[in-house]
């Protein structure tokens, strides 16, 4: 990452509630010697009426608001970040120490409401794309390559011609076939007419023989000429059969010069240029048809029991979670491979839209069952807590009882709902009893309890006791954070601070 992007000061008015500003110590606002949280909260002025300014600690502050919505893999860059903090101050009293110590801030959070359900049971795997008849498609022999008549992306009929291939060494091979199947007609002829004569002249010896007119020794002579003149004609219509036969191998030879799809479909992979020399060895194009794909997934030994044909698979595209596919389990292999102990799986799909690729990593989230009724909750309010390490969530508990919330009807980022009053904020334990899609079925939250969804990292309890701002949110909100990735949080952050820096440049 580049870090010049980051802004060397970012105006505290100017944060989205999506990142919620953090006083430094020393910087809250004051009325009469008091911390007054009501007078400017999130004003970004100080007491004197100056605006605050801050820098890169600022925009790490600010930034690590999202820390719930991240990967582990994108702490990393927090790190970086913060150790490349200042720390903030009045941009009229740099450097002069803070009278008195003032009290901690209270950090804003986004809560959501409990709701009870019920969660599928799922399985979720990665499968990868196929095209229906997917075929890679080979030269049968060596020859260069003359003429190319497709490119990447043309659909072709099956039987169309794809390659020409150099066709004279087979042109001459089936020109000598043919003047040997030629030889051999001609032999066939002479020993045909030899095999003529001799039975003639055997059947004159015969009747002779049979008056006594000719001796026996004469007749057997003939008998065995005859034998020999056969066993010669036979010989000859053999080699007929055998010069016809290497004719028509060599005119197969000559066909296969031409290589012509087996199937219609579409041509990609692209591995073949005129002049180059095509062997049994090199693929030259892969073909397949689009508007039927199959995806195949793997099924471990543990899944077996448990994924059978015909339940519902979810296939959803890597980086396009707002579209998916609900499709079938279509077939699945009995065996398990040796090394992996896992079999094979397959999912049609229909795929006139073209929603999916050949080639295509996708996730597919098998249905195997349903959970029982159970409070459920966005996977983003589970936490682990630093201190003891145990997964639960922050509720609000006044919000439900005395000072109660209504959950919005819509979330509008330009035009949010208010933040209520510092309340009092719990942490509880909770049991994971199902996951799915983004949500959570747990045990230690109740049915309508406020749960914090966005912030929990910055709320820090004191003698055990823990308050925030809270803010209310939709299930629509939360799932579309969930939903986004490490560089889209990293990217509209960057854009709005970018924003707040040219402004300020002008």
């Amino acid at each position: 990452m580049d870090l010049s992007l980051i802004p060397k000061k970012i105006e505290m008015d100017e944060f989205p509630l999506e990142i919620a500003p953090l006083y430094p110590r020393g910087a809250l606002p004051y009325k009469n010697g008091v911390n007054d949280h009501t007078s400017a909260p999130y004003s970004g002025m100080t007491s004197k009426g100056k605006r605050l300014s801050c820098n890169l600690s600022r925009a790490y502050s600010a930034f690590i608001f999202y820390i719930p919505m991240l990967k582990p893999r994108f702490l990393g860059l927090l790190c970086l970040v913060g150790t490349l903090s200042i720390g903030c101050s009045d941009s009229s009293d740099a450097g002069q120490g803070a009278v008195g110590a003032p009290a901690a801030p209270i950090p804003s959070v986004e809560v959501i409401q409990a709701r009870l359900g019920s969660l599928p049971l799922e399985e979720r795997m990665s499968g990868v794309v196929h095209a229906k008849n997917q075929v890679v498609l080979y030269a049968e022999i060596s020859a260069p390559i003359i003429k190319i008549e497709v490119q990447n992306g043309d659909f072709v009929r099956a039987g169309e011609p794809l390659v020409y291939l150099r066709d004279k060494q087979y042109q001459d091979q089936i020109n000598q076939a043919e003047a040997a199947l030629q030889i051999s007609q001609a032999d066939a002829k002479r020993t045909a007419a030899t095999l003529s004569e001799v039975k003639n002249r055997l059947d004159r010896i015969q009747q002779l023989a049979d008056r006594q007119l000719e001796s026996q020794q004469q007749l057997e002579a003939l008998q065995a000429q005859y034998a020999g003149a056969d066993a010669a004609n036979d010989q000859a219509l053999a080699r007929i059969s055998q010069a016809e036969a290497n004719l028509e191998e060599q005119r197969e030879m000559l066909r296969r010069t031409v290589i012509r799809a087996p199937i219609s479909g579409y041509i990609g992979q692209r591995n073949a240029e005129v002049g180059m020399r095509a062997d049994p060895g090199s693929p030259l194009f892969v073909l397949g048809e689009f508007d039927n794909v199959r995806v195949k997934i793997s099924i471990t030994d543990r899944m077996m029991n448990r994924i059978v044909v015909g339940q519902t698979a979810v296939i959803t595209v890597e980086n396009d979670q707002e579209h998916y596919i609900s499709a079938k389990v279509s077939r699945i292999s009995p065996f398990l491979e040796a090394g992996s102990f896992s079999a094979e799986a397959e999912i049609d799909i229909d795929n006139t839209d073209r929603l999916l690729r050949p080639g295509m990593f996708v996730t597919v989230d098998v249905l195997w069952g349903e959970a029982e009724q159970a409070v459920l909750v966005p996977e983003s309010v589970l936490y682990e807590n630093p201190t003891s390490g145990v997964l639960g969530v922050y509720v609000a508990p006044s919000l439900s009882s005395e000072t109660p919330l209504k959950e919005p009807d819509e979330y509008d980022v330009a035009n949010p709902p208010q933040l209520t009053e510092p309340t009092p904020m719990e942490f509880r334990a909770v049991e994971v009893l199902a996951r799915g899609h983004g949500i959570a079925g747990v045990a230690g939250v109740g049915l309508g309890d406020w749960v914090v969804a966005v912030g929990q990292n910055l709320i820090r309890p004191v003698e055990g006791k823990a308050s925030a701002r809270a803010r209310p949110i939709t299930w629509e909100r939360i799932a579309s954070l969930q939903n986004m990735q490490d560089q889209d949080l990293l990217r509209d952050f960057m854009a709005k601070q970018q924003k707040i820096a040219a402004q300020e440049s002008k």
